[in-house]
């Protein structure tokens, strides 16, 4: 046998592993039957399934199910993986069983060497330190690895999207308060409709972000619920009837203060509702940021042939061959990363729909990868959106000066001559290319003083029928 070899077993028998590995047969057999990508499992996932499996073994020890040097040595191998120290040993594809069980073992199997490292045993001595009777003990990888998951999906929602919408949300708020002043033309199906503030328009994206916040706490309330605690099929066979409620104490204060056994363990493993749930509430977010994003290229299109009543940063050439052109890039990045996370939001609905199956939920690796993928892809692509273009944007004169050429600021004059005859003027101004004031002057028998008070664009801000109606 090669030096760069050794022989490990699993139930099956015995397998040749790479002699540096910390990994053992079941991971091998996973290397050699999935070599489909490049994908492997992230670093928040690999996290969570080593957190599990330190506080399950100091469970264990409480309970008297494991002795203390056995579980003390798999506690700390487990913190080790939960730290990123063996992270390059995690090599399952990401399109494996199903179930994630390749991964839960390849879990079992770094924790359990590095238990033997640590207490000066030999790797493979299963008589010592077994992946299965001893790292795995009270638990399944159909619950582990669901449990996992939401464990991931509340640390990146918590440490990275849930900030980075936050700081969106502050940065368009500055921007609401700074462009109250501007009054503009507003516009629906693109065409001119009555007056806006353009702090109003930034009030409606401010909106939309505080919302989407609130349907990923939602989310969140949700993902709180875990499978840990049914083992293979909800039934809870092969754990101690304490085991998960006890884990879950321990996981919570890093994790989430509300994260709890689920009361159904059936649906828990059965399905991804819960994934779903967050997948959605973060294709909703994606979908918001979307529409701010294309909102504020659109307003900045220009500078002179364009709309232009905003100016972006401009942060690099737009142009190889067009001198002094810039583009909107830092907008045009999260359009993509928002086509991104929509497709991931189509796996995993994908994968809640066609993997539940009977007791198991069997797409459970490529819904974690790409649920965690989007809520990562979201969280950067918003954070860079909101530092490079939303701080730096600024009103230009443009809005104001195309506010009195617009026609629908006609609509001003409605309660007081009707609507066929304020649609009368703004065909006659848009024929003859003369503004709403000039035909009306010239149209109607109101004075001076009467159209300026209709037309006036701060009136039009505000519900105004009953002042009309009472004068």
């Amino acid at each position: 046998m090669s030096a760069d070899v050794r022989v490990e077993r699993d139930s099956m028998g015995e397998l040749e592993v790479p002699a540096r590995a910390y990994y053992g047969a079941s991971t091998q057999r996973a290397v050699d039957n999935f070599p489909i990508s490049t994908l492997r499992l992230p670093r928040s996932l690999i996290a969570a399934l080593g957190s599990i499996k330190r506080e399950a073994a100091l469970v264990n020890l409480e309970l008297g199910l494991l002795a203390e040097e056995r579980a003390q040595a798999i506690a700390t191998a487990a913190g080790e993986v939960a730290e990123g120290s063996f992270d390059s040993e995690f090599v399952v594809d990401i399109f494996q069983t199903g179930s994630g069980t390749s991964s839960n073992m390849n879990a079992n199997e770094v924790i359990a060497n590095r238990a033997l490292e640590l207490l000066g045993a030999e790797r493979g001595d299963r008589t010592l330190i077994h992946p299965n009777d001893h790292v795995n003990l009270g638990q399944s990888s159909n619950d582990v690895f669901p449990t996992a998951i939401h464990l991931a999906a509340l640390a990146t929602l918590r440490d990275q999207l849930r900030p980075a919408l936050e700081r969106l949300h502050s940065s368009l708020e500055l921007q609401r308060e700074a462009l109250w002043p501007v009054i503009k033309t507003g516009r629906t199906h693109l065409q001119d409709a009555t007056p806006i503030r353009l702090g109003q328009e930034f009030e409606g994206y401010r909106g939309q972000v505080e919302r989407s916040l609130a349907r990923l706490e939602a989310a969140r309330s949700q993902l709180a619920e875990v499978a840990l605690g049914g083992t293979a099929v909800g039934t809870g066979i092969g754990t101690h009837p304490d085991f998960a409620r006890l884990v879950l104490a321990r996981l919570a204060p890093a994790y989430d203060p509300e994260l709890r056994e689920s009361e159904n363990h059936f649906q828990a493993q059965a399905t991804l509702d819960a994934v779903v749930f967050a997948s959605a509430a973060l294709r909703s977010a994606a979908i918001s940021a979307y529409k701010i994003a294309n909102d504020i290229r659109l307003l900045s299109c220009g500078p002179r042939a364009g709309i232009a009543e905003l100016s972006l940063p401009a942060v690099q050439p737009g142009s190889s061959i067009m001198p002094g052109k810039v583009n909107p890039v830092i907008c045009e990045a999260l359009l993509m990363v928002v086509a991104q996370v929509l497709g991931c939001d189509a796996t995993v609905s994908f994968a809640g729909t066609a993997g539940s199956i009977l007791e198991l939920n069997v797409m459970l690796p490529v819904a974690a990868h790409n649920l965690l993928l989007g809520m990562e892809l979201l969280a950067r692509g918003v954070d860079n959106f909101a530092l490079r273009a939303v701080d730096g944007l600024v009103a230009t004169t443009r809005g104001g000066e195309l506010l009195e050429q617009g026609l629908a600021i006609c609509t001003g004059l409605v309660p007081s001559i009707g609507y066929d005859a304020a649609a009368a003027i703004a065909h006659e101004a848009f024929e003859t290319g003369r503004t709403v004031r000039e035909v009306a002057r010239q149209r109607t028998a109101l004075s001076e003083g009467e159209i300026d008070h209709l037309l006036n664009p701060e009136r039009q801000l505000v519900p105004s029928l009953g002042e009309a109606a009472a004068s």
